[in-house]
């Protein structure tokens, strides 16, 4: 039933009117709500409709949230929802209402602790049970259809949960009421003051190195997250403060996982976490967030440590998100990749047998490329594919990771390490080849707001270190049509309002339904005003530093409470008269790493950011008060407050500037040596002559360059004819003008 889904989201079959099975589900634009139209659930989408139906029947409410690329959640949807005695119990005694969780991640994020403070877990899918008004007062993850292993199964908990509300209504709301208590109190940190200082940044990485695996590389046990925002701090803190152990723990493990199953040896990309210690088995699926941040990682690592394996890894990184997960002619990147092809396989598309791969290294090429007996050995060792594979449901099954080295293994073959390079292309390519004939998991083609200015900022980083001008192409592309400017939609109205998604993913011959697209969140916001200043960085396009001013602007009017002195992740409730649904009532100040840069330390970033450029005070005024606002908190959330610690360093680290002005050879010659290393308290910024003009670039980078508030006219080249010069600002202070790569060195490295 599964693959039959996941093919209709190509081939779409209408809904059957005569069957009776169909159901509000049908014309929703997400693909995980797409996918579930035909079950004989009378399901709704969130809304206030489905509401105000619960309250007028009495009943109480069953909400799933799940997603597309989620394995339970299709197992529960084939085991349950599709199972008509269960259908007809849920249709009976309750108004059903499915939840995308990447399309409303602020409904999720709200049920998932209600879910926790009720069971002690989360995670998807999410089952909840609600009064007519969306208040929790039961909820769990998967269920299974029938009693299990001395756990009730679906049908009891339906039967009993029904009872609970028409005989014990008042042990019900009273379950509920506490629950919305600790929703509220989920994240709401705010208020925990502080001393904002680098010792507590330290106490951060100090808490993220206790749980570091030296052998495996990572944090903890199993299952294992990549936790990017955490790898970057520790990277600060090595290069910033000579801290060797936090420097050991980035490298290691950055090596083992792009040695690991966890990442796609073929292909390029990381899956969404693993389930050993070893970054062996992962979880299949993709996520765009998930390659954007490891993206950053890896580019950083390779410019503080110069290693060509994180080189490698950046650049199949950007190919695969190239080639599977982006728009490339309209821009736009897509949110995920499956899993899975169906509910009886476990990542088969990705994995392989002994035979498997015999079998596609032997038909590659002609008979002169054909690999011979001793090479085919050498790719299986490499591989490690062996006859037993790590799969549980198909023990012939091998997930391809390195466990040595090319240089290790040139030193026992004697062979040289390019020799052994080009096998290992050749191997990869005629793998990928026979991998390319198997049919191909699904990919979720909707735009996410955040996820896409994520990848904007990652990709021109990218394009700046390495000179990728198709990089930096495809980045401004996708921002602007994120911004509305190239009629293939957009999430902004170009002066206040941003939604959640950009654009949601068509069905060939098929156009998705017009219908109101999900409200920005605080994500949203700052991680596009990020995008845009990237933007300028890149370009030098005056818009896109504007679209940053006016969406922090919007940002902090819609989404800052300045007597809590932090941001919430939903805008304030309008004085409109419309109602806030459910859960949506709480109000949160998100702060962890969970998994995408939290909230508030996301949003301070931003503003710290724009204050360099703007010198408009309030911008750093309010990233401080926000960041002090959890500074009693924050030393205790080790690996879940990295981000927070990369926005303490761009606070109170003296923010360094190089602004290089000029064009040609020289100019981009000199942007790449300041571009060399990575620090987050460092702005590269290029500036061609034509823009030294008033209202040519930013205000704050105006009195730099023109020594002067109001700007004037300059010369455009520096004294002696030079075609391009560079000036290196530490604080407040800059240093005169340079023209050689020594002299911008010798700037660069200079403390005084």
């Amino acid at each position: 039933m599964y693959a039959r889904l996941m093919h209709e989201e190509v081939f779409p079959r209408p809904a059957n009117p005569e069957s009776g099975s169909a159901n509000l589900l049908g014309e929703s634009a997400s693909a995980y709500l797409r996918s579930a139209r035909h079950q004989p659930v009378n399901w709704r989408p969130w809304g206030e409709a489905a509401f105000a139906q619960a309250q007028a029947e009495d009943k109480p409410i069953l909400l799933d949230i799940g997603a597309v690329w989620c394995h339970w959640c299709h197992v529960m949807d084939r085991e349950s929802y599709e199972n008509p005695e269960i259908a007809d119990l849920i249709n009976e005694h309750f108004v059903a209402v499915k939840v995308d969780r990447d399309e409303r991640p602020d409904v999720d994020i709200r049920y998932q602790a209600a879910v926790s403070a009720i069971t002690g877990q989360g995670g998807w899918p999410l089952t909840a049970f609600l009064t007519p008004d969306g208040r929790p007062y039961f909820g769990g993850t998967y269920i299974p259809p029938e009693d299990r292993f001395g756990r009730p199964g679906f049908k009891q908990v339906l039967t009993t949960l029904a009872e609970v509300w028409r005989e014990r209504r008042e042990e019900a709301l009273d379950t509920a009421a506490s629950t919305m208590a600790a929703i509220e109190h989920n994240e709401n940190f705010s208020g925990h003051g502080g001393q904002l200082s680098l010792a507590l940044a330290d106490k951060i990485a100090g808490a993220i190195l206790a749980q570091f695996d030296p052998r495996n590389g990572g944090f903890g046990s199993q299952p294992k997250f990549p936790h990017p925002s955490a790898l970057d701090l520790l990277l600060e803190v090595a290069m910033n403060r000579g801290h060797e152990p936090a420097g050991q723990a980035f490298a290691t493990t950055l090596e083992k996982m792009a040695r690991g199953g966890v990442y796609d040896q073929l292909a390029g990309g990381f899956h969404r976490y693993s389930v050993d210690e070893r970054w062996h088995v992962p979880h299949f699926e993709k996520m765009l967030y998930d390659n954007t941040e490891l993206l950053r990682n890896y580019l950083h690592g390779y410019q503080n440590l110069r290693r060509e394996d994180f080189l490698r890894t950046v650049k199949e990184i950007v190919g695969w998100l190239d080639a599977t997960l982006s728009d490339r002619e309209q821009g736009g990147f897509y949110a995920s990749q499956d899993a899975d092809i169906n509910l009886d396989d476990d990542g088969d598309y990705f994995t392989w047998t002994l035979a498997e791969a015999h079998a596609a290294l032997n038909a590659a090429g002609t008979d002169a490329t054909v690999f011979a007996p001793s090479e085919q050995e050498f790719v299986l060792r490499y591989w490690e594919i062996g006859e037993r594979g790590e799969m549980r449901h198909n023990p012939a099954k091998n997930v391809l990771h390195v466990k040595q080295s090319l240089e290790e293994m040139a030193a026992e073959t004697g062979r040289s390490v390019d020799d052994l390079r080009r096998l290992v292309d050749a191997a990869r390519a005629a793998l990928l080849a026979a991998r390319a004939q198997r049919p191909t998991p699904f990919i979720d083609r909707t735009l996410y707001t955040g996820w896409n200015a994520m990848a904007v900022t990652a990709y021109l980083e990218t394009a700046r270190v390495l000179g990728l001008d198709s990089a930096r192409e495809f980045a401004l592309l996708t921002l602007n049509r994120l911004l509305g400017k190239t009629g293939n939609g957009g999430a902004w109205d170009g002066e206040q309002t941003l939604s959640h998604v950009i654009a949601y993913g068509s069905r060939p011959g098929e156009p998705v339904a017009p219908m109101e697209k999900a409200p920005g969140t605080l994500d949203d916001y700052a991680f596009t005003v990020h995008a845009c200043i990237d933007a300028w960085l890149a370009s030098g396009e005056m818009e896109f530093y504007h679209a940053a001013v006016k969406l922090a602007d919007s940002m902090i009017a819609s989404f800052y409470d300045h007597t809590a002195g932090a941001f919430y992740d939903t805008a304030a409730p309008q004085a409109d008269g419309m109602p806030v649904l459910g859960a949506l009532a709480a109000r949160r100040t998100p702060l962890q790493d969970t998994p995408t840069p939290g909230g508030n330390p996301t949003a301070a970033s931003a503003l710290l950011r724009l204050e360099t450029l703007s010198g408009r005070k309030e911008y750093r005024q309010i990233a401080e008060q926000t960041l002090a606002s959890f500074a009693g908190v924050t030393a205790r959330l080790g690996l879940y407050a990295g981000s927070y610690g990369l926005a303490l360093g761009r606070l109170l680290l003296d923010p360094v500037r190089v602004v290089i002005v000029g064009s040609g050879s020289q100019a981009k010659s000199l942007e790449a040596l300041a571009m060399a290393r990575f620090a987050v308290n460092k702005t590269v910024m290029r500036v061609d002559p034509h823009r030294l003009v008033p209202g040519g670039v930013p205000e704050a980078l105006a009195e730099v360059l023109f020594e002067a508030p109001i700007p004037v006219p300059v010369q455009a080249s520096a004294p002696g004819g030079a075609p391009a010069w560079a000036i290196v600002c530490r604080g407040r202070t800059c240093l005169p003008p340079v023209t050689t790569a020594e002299a911008l060195t010798e700037a660069l490295e200079s403390r005084d």
